[in-house]
């Protein structure tokens, strides 16, 4: 077949489908991440790549990309889902509690690190509106990379999570400020930036009220037809349609697509629509960061290795002391800054934008731009040895109790509590009352750390990893307890055990009866609402208080949990009126 007969869209689908199917099951059977992998695919079959080869060997175009422009669109969409799933996993509340966190620390490493950027590559020649529009291109960190590695439950995971948020909200005036100090700027653009602002406010604010009423009534209807597709259907549609509205007055489409996950968050339907969307986030991921490895010109590199390695390491090492101090500043342990500042290092695929930006302006010559774009396509790269990297040295730097050294008997396999909280510390009592082992493990430093000084045993880890369960022991443990107030999270955990340990007993806290239906589908032997506990215990109570013998209240009380228990695990929701949940991360 001719090569003018195959259809580009065609040759890039078979490249980025055969970098998922290969990719992906390789690297995970390494326990390494699949960024890589992708990127090393982009550098492979890339223009700089087997791509410039296709002149000469006519059949390398089935197996190379030649024009990565085509896949700008999906590598945007990329971004785009990645966002939208964030926004699933937090909530209204959480992000007002964390104002002060993402406009103080996030606006203050992004001045500080963009400040310290700009002046030093203006001490080298540089002239200072050019190097002003570097340093915000370089301070930028990735979103699509960090999250992902830390999450956004774990201590350094907020504070990652606070500055992407800034650095996020910040892209709009940073490229119109580009754009005002251009030499050709209009006295306009000052206008422009403000109609912006607040036709995004208006956009912004009409989402979240249409959305309040109009997102359950749709998913509502969604689900009642029980067809997967008309799901997808409906949530594709909410996430483009958000993005599409910001977009049009001027808004990053992120933007939308964050709003819209909060949005959807507060619903009963965003464990549904998490799962729905995952794989199609993780492909268009991988697409972007395909494109990312693309951008790298092994020769380029090669002919400049001295100036690029200098600046890789300058850069890096310059955001992650920034980070790093801010953090501590500000309270934060030095585990954690150290962590922190050292993933936030690497730069950004939104530095990519500005660096465009900046080019379009004239503010700094293509040459130049396209040197940052090889720092910065470095920098991507290597963001997973660097989350290696920081938490590697954030343990060095300040040991807390590692999950190898669980201090309980292998011959008698502990009970794993997963939460050291209210909950799960008063689990670990009535646990040791009876004799019973247990490890509890929470991957928040200050409560591990509250427990062990009241005699607990606890460690340190992230239970949504499964190889930190695997660490302490759960193949033998005779049962595992979820108490933490993050339904989301618990249900994630739940599904990812059952699917590992069919057999394993799984005692999960549910928030009411509606969650732990859900819980009960993911695979949980036993869901224990709170609600339902609470009543249950003012009937002893008052029963009691009344003279009926104890013994009998206890056995009624005892058969109507069961009653309960099995009408909920059948998908009853008993006598409780559906309502509105927030999202996992509420008790963070």
């Amino acid at each position: 077949m001719h090569s003018e007969t195959i259809s580009p869209i065609m040759s890039d689908a078979l490249v980025i489908l055969g970098a998922a199917g290969i990719v992906i099951p390789v690297f995970a059977r390494f326990r390494i991440t699949p960024v890589i992998g992708f990127i090393l695919v982009g550098l492979l079959v890339g223009p700089f790549g087997l791509g410039r080869m296709v002149y000469d060997y006519e059949w390398l175009t089935w197996i190379t990309i030649s024009d990565p422009e085509r896949l700008d669109p999906f590598a945007e969409f990329g971004i785009v889902l990645l966002l939208f799933s964030i926004g699933l996993e937090l909530s209204f509340n959480r992000l007002w509690n964390m104002r002060k966190l993402v406009f103080g620390l996030g606006a203050l490493e992004l001045i500080i690190t963009a400040t310290l950027i700009g002046s030093f590559l203006s001490m080298l020649g540089q002239y200072w509106t050019g190097a002003l529009g570097l340093g915000l291109a370089l301070a930028l960190s990735s979103t699509a990379l960090v999250l992902p590695m830390a999450g956004t439950q774990s201590p350094v995971g907020r504070a990652a999570l606070s500055m992407l948020l800034f650095e996020d909200i910040a892209i709009v005036p940073i490229i119109f400020m580009l754009g005002a100090l251009a030499p050709y700027a209009q006295s306009d653009g000052v206008d422009n930036l403000i109609d912006t602002i607040w036709m995004g406010l208006v956009v912004v604010i009409g989402m979240m009220i249409v959305g309040r009423y109009a997102l359950p009534r749709l998913f509502a209807q969604a689900a009642r037809t029980k067809s997967p597709e008309v799901f997808l259907a409906a949530s594709l549609l909410v996430v483009i349609g958000a993005s599409l509205a910001t977009g049009v007055v001027g808004l990053s489409p992120i933007v939308g697509a964050l709003v819209a996950g909060l949005l959807i968050a507060e619903t009963e339907y965003h464990a549904e629509v998490e799962g729905i969307m995952e794989p199609f986030k993780g492909l268009a991921l991988g697409i972007f960061l395909i494109t990312v490895g693309m951008g790298i010109d092994l020769a380029t590199i090669w002919q400049n290795l001295g100036m690029i390695t200098m600046a890789v390491v300058g850069v890096l090492v310059l955001k992650a002391v920034v980070t790093a101090v801010l953090l501590r500043l500000m309270g934060a342990r030095r585990s954690t800054a150290t962590e922190t500042g050292i993933l936030m290092a690497s730069p950004s695929e939104t530095t990519l934008i500005v660096l465009a930006a900046a080019t379009d302006a004239l503010l700094i010559q293509p040459g130049t731009a396209q040197f940052w774009q090889i720092v910065t396509a470095i920098g991507l790269t290597v963001t997973p040895l660097l989350a290696m990297l920081g938490r590697h040295l954030g343990r060095q730097v300040e040991p807390i109790a590692e999950i190898d050294d669980t201090g309980v008997d292998t011959d008698q396999p502990p009970v794993i509590i997963i939460g050291c909280g209210r909950v799960g510390r008063l689990v670990a009592q009535m646990l040791t009352a009876h004799g019973k082992p247990y490890v509890a493990i929470d991957s928040n430093t200050d409560l591990i750390e509250a427990c062990k000084r009241e005699g607990y045993n606890a460690v340190f880890g992230n239970a949504a990893r499964v190889d930190a369960l695997d660490k302490l022991g759960v193949e033998r443990t005779p049962a595992v307890i979820l108490t933490m107030d993050e339904p989301v999270l618990a249900q994630r955990i739940t599904k990812k055990l059952r699917a590992a340990y069919p057999d394993l007993p799984i005692i999960a806290r549910a928030r009411d009866t509606i969650h732990a239906a859900e819980l009960y589908r993911a695979g949980a032997s036993t869901a224990v609402p709170e609600t339902l506990e609470s009543s249950l215990q003012l009937s002893e109570a008052v029963l009691v208080d009344l003279g009926v013998a104890v013994g009998p209240v206890i056995a009624s009380i005892h058969a109507k949990r069961d009653e309960f228990r099995e009408r909920i695990m059948e998908g009853g929701a008993l006598e409780e009126k559906p309502k509105l949940r927030t999202s996992t991360a509420d008790a963070a």
